[in-house]
């Protein structure tokens, strides 16, 4: 009986130092830090560590529009604050991927302390290593080589997925929205994936009559559109957003017209009115 007695203290203490070492029982924020705070501009695998503010995380979530049918990744995640806010105060499940184990511990320890562990994960991992395309709305905190380097990743993404990036761009691809902090510079950049629109695609009217032809130039977001065939369209300006197209268009009395589609892998849907009538086209790839 005594044997067992000093087993199960024995335990109980090895238990208590896991505890106090791992923050499993830390209450606070200042619990997590006993071991490890971190400090802005510290050493870090490709970048140094500079924290987000919070105010400018807000705004970032918010011009991503997150909500909670969101998954947020975060690309060196640092001290988790990026996911515990997109899950905190838009309700999203949220993924922080970091390579520093320390940073790794301290945001583990900040999402149990908030109650967080059912909608926010910390992994251990190099952004560059790891599938992240799974993701609704992707963060980051990199410099602009880092970004580049991510780019043909991020551009294979589900088209219309978020991508907001603190103080740096994406080379020439032009941010959809800009992010102003209250300081009054920009700060942040927002990007909608596009949709692979690039190339001849043969439309057949629904219940009608007309087929026709539109090569789309595609630069990311930017398209331009040409028609060929009896009873195509007269396109006067084409707008793409993720996997959503509007196409403003010329009737036979000279009137805009607008036709709205939907890009569905190698399949366009356009629907709208024109020539006084409601149409509906089907497109293919050719």
């Amino acid at each position: 009986m005594h044997r067992g007695h000093r087993a199960i203290g024995a335990f109980v203490a090895a238990l208590t130092v896991f505890a106090a070492t791992s923050g499993w029982a830390a209450e606070s924020r200042a619990d997590c830090e006993r071991d490890f705070s971190p400090r802005s501009g510290q050493a870090g695998k490709d970048v140094i560590w500079v924290p987000t503010q919070e105010d400018l995380v807000m705004a970032m979530l918010k011009a991503a529009k997150v909500t909670p049918d969101d998954f947020v990744i975060d690309l060196g995640s640092g001290d988790g604050r990026i996911p515990i806010a997109a899950a905190k105060h838009f309700g999203a499940r949220a993924m922080g991927i970091e390579y520093n184990p320390q940073m790794v511990q301290l945001a583990q320890c900040y999402v149990r302390v908030e109650g967080l562990e059912d909608k926010v994960t910390i992994k251990q991992a190099d952004i560059f290593e790891t599938d992240f395309s799974e993701a609704t709305v992707l963060t980051l905190y990199l410099l602009s080589d880092l970004n580049m380097k991510l780019r043909p990743t991020i551009l294979k993404m589900k088209p219309g997925t978020r991508v907001v990036s603190n103080s740096f761009k994406m080379g020439d691809w032009t941010p959809d929205e800009s992010i102003d902090h209250e300081s009054g510079y920009t700060r942040a950049y927002l990007w909608i994936v596009p949709a692979d629109v690039a190339g001849t695609w043969t439309f057949e009217e629904e219940g009608g009559q007309h087929a026709f032809r539109m090569t789309f130039d595609q630069k990311f977001q930017e398209i331009t559109v040409t028609t060929a065939g009896e009873g195509a369209p007269n396109v006067k300006e084409a707008r793409l957003r993720g996997a959503d197209l509007q196409l403003t268009v010329v009737d036979r009395n000279d009137r805009s017209q607008t036709l709205n589609g939907k890009v569905e892998d190698d399949r366009i849907v356009l629907s709208g009115r024109l020539n006084g009538r409601t149409v509906k086209y089907v497109g293919r790839r050719s």
